[in-house]
């Protein structure tokens, strides 16, 4: 079952000051901003997942932020596997709780249950 967010960041998240991050907190902040931005994702990720087996699995917020990482960097899906795993920055962009590695294959199921129309609605919410 998809969490809609995670409700805490941890206080072991902290941001650097370089040209990137700052980029990301600024995206960021668009996206707290505009809190329906989670509805299209989050009904799209209910529609390919089964909530009577395995993990519980990302966020939606998770989803969206890991799919705007990759598209904002230009990056494969094996790139932001590796980058979140390593970069402080996009783990906390990402929100991603300690422990928390997704797979590239993890990472590309999840982006791509986002529906043209969800992108739409999330382009339009933000607009």
């Amino acid at each position: 079952m998809h969490r809609r967010f995670t409700p805490q960041m941890s206080l072991f998240a902290p941001m650097a000051r370089n040209s990137i991050v700052k980029e990301l907190k600024r995206i960021s902040e668009v996206l707290d901003a505009n809190p329906g931005v989670l509805d299209p994702v989050c009904n799209d990720l209910v529609k390919t997942s089964r909530s009577d087996t395995g993990r519980q699995g990302m966020t939606a917020e998770q989803v969206l932020r890991s799919a705007v990482l990759k598209q904002y960097r230009e990056l494969t899906y094996e790139e932001p596997a590796f980058h979140i795993e390593g970069s402080d920055a996009f783990r906390t962009f990402a929100r991603l709780e300690m422990g928390q590695h997704p797979s590239k294959s993890v990472l590309q199921e999840n982006n791509k249950a986002i529906s043209d129309k969800a992108w739409e609605a999330i382009h339009n919410e933000i607009l």
